[in-house]
């Protein structure tokens, strides 16, 4: 019998998050971890939920042993999916506390995760490790009324390339990448559509993608996720976008 392969997946209550746990259970061979801050125990032998926020440090750091057990994989893979928009507005407009929740949620805990990643199975090179840390295009494009957000995912794709060197250096073999999944129907883009043109000059548009059937869908931006983790051998550049393969 066949060692199980590992995925701790955050954000998994909703949208992609939930659509990749849906996907990766029909594989019998696969055991998840979900954690967002509603989520719910799935009736599934090989799921296990944590509800956690993911936007409280202290919280998060209550949980990290529960993230990342000791036991014989095959594969262990980390998706940091968890993200917020956070306040549409321009700078000078927004709220203090909504700037410090954006960053902790979209760059701070993903850091932490990553490195207790690396920490904890670091050295067990018999089994493939992965990090696949979601990002978005807007971390290469300045969007008004987006700016923490955006460069909270800049901070993202930084990270992942800084990191992949550190395991090419280390010798680790640990895979690192940074996805940005496209412009997907979630939450998030309702979130967008109901924001204050003022405050988003792009509004028109990302209604308009909604109203003309633009955006994909999460169960296809879930698959093409784990088309890259499935062959992560394939994919040379730390930075992807599902959009182009």
């Amino acid at each position: 019998m066949s060692k199980p392969t590992l995925y701790i997946v955050t954000g998994s209550s909703k949208g992609i998050g939930k659509a990749l746990v849906d996907q990766l259970l029909k594989d019998p061979n696969n055991q998840v971890i979900g954690v967002a801050r509603s989520q719910e125990q799935l009736p599934h032998p090989r799921f296990k939920g944590l509800s956690v926020d993911l936007s409280n440090f202290q919280e998060v750091l209550g949980i990290i042993d529960q993230l990342f057990p000791a036991e014989d994989f095959q594969k262990a893979v980390l998706v940091n999916n968890a993200g917020w928009i956070g306040e549409i507005e321009h700078l000078g407009k927004m709220s203090p506390e909504s700037i410090y929740k954006i960053f902790v949620l979209n760059t701070i805990v993903p850091t932490l995760l990553m490195n207790a990643f690396i920490k904890k199975y670091g050295d067990q090179k018999a089994m493939d490790r992965l990090i696949i840390n979601i990002s978005s295009g807007a971390a290469k494009k300045a969007i008004d009324g987006w700016a923490c957000y955006s460069s909270s995912k800049a901070a993202i794709n930084m990270l992942s390339e800084a990191a992949a060197l550190e395991a090419e250096l280390d010798k680790t073999g640990i895979g690192i990448f940074s996805v940005a999944p496209g412009v997907v129907d979630t939450d998030m883009q309702s979130a967008i559509r109901s924001a204050d043109k003022k405050a988003f000059s792009l509004l028109d548009k990302f209604v308009g993608l909604k109203e003309n059937h633009q955006l994909s869908t999460p169960e296809y931006a879930a698959s093409k996720l784990i088309e890259l983790m499935d062959n992560p051998d394939k994919f040379h550049a730390v930075l992807q976008d599902v959009r182009e393969y």
